[in-house]
């Protein structure tokens, strides 16, 4: 999932879109009931389409189907933390597997239930790890500690085909050649690139040799931010390692953009659009003037909507349950922000400690 894919599934569905939240287990023997919750949940939304009268058998029948075949390409086996499914009457049917835990239930709206999968998104570091080599330059999705190669959008770049020659082997057009080969597979690899971070712009890891981050410079341009390097040969590396490679560039990244978030929250307290404090920054948020939200990553704060908004009580989420709870108010931040057309920043726990741990740049 990228940020276009959550923009889109945040947008409004004819009713009813019916969102299947559950908890999941990784290992046994919690995952052995998995799959009979799932069972039952699905059979909950299908007890209430059919029972809704305000859905047409044939829609219900839609969006059972979506389930079903949202459902079928999940692998309980290899679970995560939190399943999501999601299924409108048109057909459009989904399935994501989330590192964080989610409520049970069955949600009938006309849209879909996005609140999970933007927590899990925002709060979940990512980058791209770019590995140039000579045989093969791939793209490596990074997602906290995971980081799966992606195979899609012109990644993995490899050279040029070799040539045939007159004695039926085959031998490389490098004859004369020069540097040429390796610059023409180095635009494929900036314009490939480019196409990916048009569409989810992440920090840029770049691993190579000297001689191919030289050429990737070269072809590349200005406008391709490279958040951290990796000297050396990565080739055929695990992705373990690949980790371990990547990790030092990446702190030194987090260090410098937590120096700049701390200027820019003082820039604006000086020009008095500032705020901090969860009761402060929930309320400004909510009238949509959030431009730049500032969060502790491991801060989640539960809360109860009264009359005056919402009041943050102590606990983590999912102790306190009822209408007017809120499970985590930090989250409810989060996406509202979003819905404004606001930025996101997490930072490390302990860093706005002088902020109350949440902070926010005000549009006015």
């Amino acid at each position: 999932m990228d940020a276009v894919t959550l923009a889109e599934l945040r947008k409004p569905r004819a009713y009813p879109a019916v969102s299947v939240l559950m908890p999941t287990h990784r290992a046994a023997p919690g995952n052995r009931q998995d799959p009979i919750r799932l069972r039952n949940l699905l059979a909950e939304a299908r007890r209430r389409l059919y029972a809704d009268d305000r859905v047409p058998a044939d829609a219900a029948d839609h969006v059972v189907r979506g389930l079903e075949r949202a459902a079928d390409g999940v692998d309980l086996r290899h679970a995560a933390d939190g399943l999501v499914l999601f299924a409108a009457p048109d057909g459009e049917h989904h399935a994501f597997a989330i590192d964080q835990p989610v409520d049970e239930r069955v949600i009938v709206d006309g849209g879909f239930a996005t609140r999970d999968l933007v927590a899990a998104f925002t709060r979940t570091p990512r980058y791209w790890l770019l590995t140039l080599s000579d045989q093969r330059t791939r793209l490596w999705d990074g997602r906290g500690d995971e980081l799966t190669e992606r195979a899609a959008g012109g990644f993995p770049v490899e050279p040029e085909p070799l040539d045939e020659v007159a004695s039926g082997h085959r031998s490389r057009r490098a004859a004369g050649s020069g540097d040429e080969p390796q610059r023409r597979a180095m635009r494929d690899v900036a314009a490939a690139l480019d196409r990916v971070l048009a569409r989810d712009d992440r920090p840029l890891i770049v691993a190579g040799v000297t001689r191919h981050q030289a050429f990737f410079d070269e072809v590349a341009g200005p406008h391709v931010r490279v958040a951290g390097r990796v000297d050396g040969s990565l080739e055929g590396a695990s992705p373990s390692t690949l980790i371990e490679a990547a990790r030092p560039a990446l702190a030194a990244y987090e260090d410098l953009r937590e120096v700049g978030v701390l200027s820019e929250l003082e820039a604006a307290r000086g020009i008095d659009r500032y705020a901090a404090g969860l009761c402060d920054v929930v309320r400004l948020v909510e009238q949509g003037r959030g431009e730049h939200l500032v969060v502790e990553r491991g801060y989640y704060a539960p809360a109860i909507r009264g009359d005056g908004g919402l009041v943050p009580v102590d606990g983590r989420p999912g102790v306190l349950h009822g209408a007017d709870v809120v499970d985590d108010v930090v989250d409810h931040v989060i996406e509202t922000t979003l819905e404004y057309g606001g930025e996101v920043t997490f930072v490390s726990d302990g860093f706005l400690v002088d902020h109350d741990r949440i902070a926010l740049v005000t549009r006015f």
